[in-house]
């Protein structure tokens, strides 16, 4: 398998851009959704969400599409992450979910913006930092959000 699978918990894990090719080794390391934080503008139309949509499906994954501008990460983007969660049973005895993005960093800032509350602020952080992923910079606004929680 090209592609590397980051576990930033036992059921949530980020990676790079997949490709058709990377679906059958999802499906095998147990991933029952998908959720695509990479907005199509940034890959060619091979890459697109509906394009790679029929072979997720075909191979038992539910495929959830949550676009990421990078820099310009909505609060409609944490919800739509969280409710992508939530419906892959995340919050029960559901199935794991891959996110991905260009390399992940995106994919595992709005897990954790979409944690916060519910998991202390260094766990969530220290779960994208030990990729290299820039999870540190969003720590105020995790901890915001997490008072609303």
């Amino acid at each position: 398998m090209s592609m590397e699978i980051r576990p930033l918990d036992d059921r949530y894990a980020v990676s790079p851009q997949i490709t058709p090719e990377d679906i059958p080794a999802i499906a095998a390391a147990g991933f029952t959704t998908v959720i695509d934080n990479r907005p199509d503008a940034e890959i060619p139309p091979e890459l697109h969400a509906e394009t790679l949509r029929p072979a997720l499906e075909a191979a038992g994954i539910t495929l959830v599409v949550n676009p990421v501008v990078g820099g310009a990460l909505t609060m409609e983007n944490v919800e739509a992450q969280r409710a992508g969660m939530k419906a892959a049973g995340q919050d029960g005895a559901g199935g794991k979910v891959l996110a991905y993005c260009a390399s992940g960093n995106r994919s595992s800032i709005v897990w954790a913006l979409a944690l916060a509350g519910q998991r202390p602020t260094d766990e969530l952080i220290a779960a994208g930092t030990q990729y290299g992923y820039q999870v540190a910079q969003f720590r105020d606004l995790i901890d915001k959000l997490a008072a609303r929680a």
